[in-house]
């Protein structure tokens, strides 16, 4: 799963070139950002709510007693109860605790309070999880709605189309590639233009799509003219709302969404980026973060050092290729400097699953020169003590001089005694 999301992440220009037109596939996966902003359900409804969209009523509690205070402060006939992890699949999971479920309903507010306390500082596992789960930390309780239709909408920055584009379903809550793989003819989609944003006649034509009438048609296009003003306030890449839905008393909702933003847009965003939830995050990750390197760990035991994504994927399929097994995947990148080569060896051999050390550097992008002074400082700083494969390619000054160098200091202070550069 992880060395798919890399190709996810990393692939985006060689699937722009094979796709036609504004396709679902490309308008949903054409667009990802350098790293991930990880917000919580509670928090993407609040951002929604702000920009008049309509979702459930909801109040957030950290501590049982708030859950229960916030139950009958909603007043409502059914009460909805919900985790708040960042991973999928909560109503099916298990709480160390021993309560089964991360969602819960009820018409009894006392009952909220008992379920919360089962919920706040135990662990849910679910199978996006790791196997030893999620603390959970808060939890949302919100006034549960009947729906009597479920549709799917999505507002997507598609690079194929050079802009934004809608996309939607009369066929909501459930996964989307299905229901383009059974029933293509099912899915709409509609190009944006940026300059007008989205037109009364595009709105109400795409909630017809959707199968909304009479008074629900103006009402739905009027959810979508305000989705797509949220998208444009925080700089999203994707604002997806599954379900859409429509209740019996007359209303459409928001029920569940997901937002993706543009990191480039930190700039300006900055309260939306202060909620970023990195509690979940890999502590690996998140260190390389720090030092602007891409890292994705791995099951393997051959750690990968490289510049460049096609090139740290390529080394990756060549391991593989040949047997091994990667431990990572790292991504130097260009313009890298000497502090973020030391600091990404000390990633690397922080890992106890990692038996061996492959460098594999190409000098077109980055000078070999920095590189090789940073594997030296590790070499001396941090005691390699498993074997070490480094490749040097470039016509970068004093090439030769430094994989001298670089072999030299090597040799001196890997205990292990097997240093390779070529």
């Amino acid at each position: 799963q992880a060395k798919e999301r890399v190709r996810w992440l990393e692939g985006g220009k060689q699937r722009e070139k094979r796709s036609r037109g504004c396709s679902l596939y490309t308008a949903r996966h054409a667009l990802f950002p350098r790293r991930w902003l990880n917000l919580q359900e509670y928090q993407s409804k609040k951002l929604m709510q702000e920009s008049g969209v309509a979702v459930q009523r909801f109040y957030v509690a950290d501590t049982a007693s708030e859950a229960l205070e916030a139950a009958k402060r909603l007043n409502a006939k059914e009460i909805v109860l919900k985790a708040q992890i960042l991973a999928g699949g909560r109503g099916k999971g298990v709480f160390d605790s021993g309560l089964k479920g991360g969602v819960h309903l009820t018409k009894d507010p006392a009952v909220v309070g008992e379920l919360a306390n089962k919920m706040l500082g135990f662990n849910l596992t679910t199978k996006q999880t790791p196997k030893d789960g999620v603390k959970v930390k808060t939890v949302m309780v919100a006034e549960a709605l009947d729906i009597s239709r479920e549709t799917y909408f999505a507002i997507l920055m598609d690079r194929s189309c050079n802009g934004p584009v809608m996309v939607g379903s009369p066929q909501g809550g459930m996964d989307i590639e299905e229901v383009a793989a059974s029933s293509p003819e099912l899915i709409f989609k509609e190009v944006i233009d940026i300059f007008q944003g989205v037109r009364d006649d595009q709105a109400l034509g795409m909630a017809a799509n959707l199968g909304f009438k009479g008074p629900l048609q103006r009402q739905a296009a009027d959810q979508i003219k305000r989705l797509y003003d949220l998208f444009l306030k925080v700089d999203a890449t994707q604002v997806e709302v599954n379900p859409l839905g429509e209740t019996p008393e007359g209303q459409v909702v928001c029920f569940d969404a997901k937002i993706n933003f543009d990191d480039n847009a930190e700039f300006r965003q900055k309260a939306v980026f202060a909620m970023d939830d990195m509690t979940e995050s890999d502590p690996t990750e998140m260190e390389a973060a720090k030092w602007d390197l891409k890292y994705i760990g791995l099951d393997g035991n051959i750690a990968c050092f490289v510049n460049g994504a096609g090139l740290a994927m390529a080394t990756c399929d060549i391991i593989d290729l040949h047997g091994g097994k990667p431990a990572n995947f790292l991504d130097l990148g260009g313009g890298v400097k000497e502090r973020q080569v030391y600091e990404a060896f000390k990633l690397l051999t922080a890992d106890p699953k990692v038996e061996a050390i492959l460098v594999n550097i190409f000098g077109g992008i980055v000078n070999c020169a920095i590189i090789a002074n940073g594997i030296t400082k590790a070499c001396r700083e941090l005691e390699l003590k498993v074997p070490l494969v480094v490749r040097l390619e470039g016509k970068t000054p004093l090439h030769h001089l430094v994989l001298y160098v670089c072999t030299h200091f090597a040799n001196m202070v890997c205990r292990s005694g097997h240093v390779s550069c070529f």
